[in-house]
């Protein structure tokens, strides 16, 4: 009777919701399961561990598990999935998903310091999953058994047909990671590219990376804010980036972007979305565990809003293309890449960096597969009359290979 007094008090009438594959050991030596069929056990080391799984929210069991407040055993897979159902599981006991309603506050600095929070852990920890090029972004499978390294290069090309770049144009990249989208542009289409960054680590590496590949006449990466460019380009692409812009910041972010584009040039803003018209952050916890882990400050508007503050800056859509499930591959693989490389991560980073980043990189794969969050790429040009937009009449141009 302790035990189901003691799931009764932690999980409320969770038990006639759902039968999750899910075992709780307890420090006595007790455990009790919340299914027929355990694939996973959560192992609580003392008493005081109970409070993450009360509420049992995806941001209270990331950080009890972070934390090291206990340790769960099973496949990673099947461990992220148990959380999720749990997670929905509690949110459904408690009457609904509780939503936070919150307003973030977007100056350079405090952007400068999200930034730095998540992309200068070090060059080394990113490179040992990611592909060689280090493209921290959504890939692109054209095909089945394409691998991630190939997606990716796919992925920068498809963007390349999209904006239509020719040899010699002028390309800015809004938050340019790496380099690796301006090193082909300029390496494969001849353009002359100025990516943007505010992680001191990626400045670095990209410009070593440019210097490198003999393309410094070429490529320019500026460690600046996109709000300080100056300039006009015919070409300008932002991928991965307007996450960490802010909801009440679209109308300035949009209104840039067409400043800097010319007259007959095309934008392409790739970024992850929400799909609830009415939250900016994934359900059931997990945008809350991001905000506090791996993300500060971060927002993810919904399409519907994106185009909407698009068309108010005066940027006509000329294509949406949305790519949730290549998201959800590319994580996997990600995901892959971490745990093959675990022994390499743990010893280049503390015990709680390699836990986040562990149920970050597999929890957000779930999180697309699931459709909780979206990822959408946007092709504009200025509104206007017929001769602001340079594409042609059908979509075809997108497919076709390029010379």
């Amino acid at each position: 009777m302790w035990r189901e007094k003691l799931m009764v008090r932690l999980l409320g009438s969770l038990q006639n919701h759902a039968d999750l594959p899910l075992r709780v050991a307890l420090w006595n030596g007790e455990s009790f399961s919340l299914g027929e069929s355990p694939k996973v056990t959560i192992r609580l080391p003392a008493r005081s561990a109970l409070k993450f799984l009360d509420p049992p929210s995806i941001a209270n069991l990331a950080r009890g598990y972070v934390g090291g407040h206990f340790d769960v055993e099973g496949r990673l897979e099947d461990i992220i999935e148990a959380a999720a159902d749990l997670a929905k599981a509690g949110a459904t006991s408690a009457g609904g998903i509780r939503r936070r309603l919150r307003t973030v506050f977007h100056s350079r600095e405090r952007d400068a310091g999200a930034i730095a929070h998540h992309y200068d852990v070090s060059n080394d920890f990113y490179r040992l999953w990611l592909d060689p090029q280090m493209v921290y972004s959504c890939a692109y499978f054209r095909a089945e058994g394409m691998g991630l390294e190939a997606a990716q290069n796919a992925k920068l090309d498809h963007i390349f047909n999209k904006i239509m770049l020719r040899p010699n144009e002028r390309l800015l990249d809004i938050g340019c990671g790496w380099g690796a989208l301006a090193l082909r542009a300029a390496r494969d289409r001849g353009a002359s590219v100025v990516g943007v960054t505010l992680s001191k680590s990626q400045y670095d590496l990209a410009r070593e990376r440019v210097r490198a590949a003999g393309l410094g006449d070429k490529v320019e990466i500026r460690l600046q804010d996109y709000r300080d460019v100056e300039g006009m380009f015919d070409k300008i692409t932002s991928v991965g980036m307007f996450e960490h812009v802010g909801l009440k910041n679209l109308p300035a972010y949009f209104a840039r972007i067409r400043s800097l584009l010319r007259d007959g040039g095309l934008a392409l803003n790739h970024g992850i979305t929400s799909t609830d018209p009415d939250s900016a952050e994934s359900p059931y916890g997990a945008g809350e565990f991001i905000d506090e882990y791996v993300f500060p400050h971060g927002e993810l508007p919904h399409i519907g809003l994106v185009l909407r503050e698009m068309e108010a800056a005066g940027l006509e859509t000329l294509d949406v293309e949305n790519l949730r499930r290549h998201y959800a591959r590319t994580l996997s693989c990600w995901s892959a890449s971490y745990e093959a490389n675990a022994a390499a991560l743990r010893a280049l980073v503390d015990e709680t960096t390699w836990r986040v980043w562990r149920i970050y990189l597999a929890g957000c794969a779930h999180a697309f597969r699931q459709n909780w969050v979206s990822i959408h790429q946007v092709l504009v040009c200025k509104a206007g009359p017929d001769s602001l937009n340079p594409t042609p009449m059908t979509r075809d141009y997108m497919y076709r290979p390029q010379a």
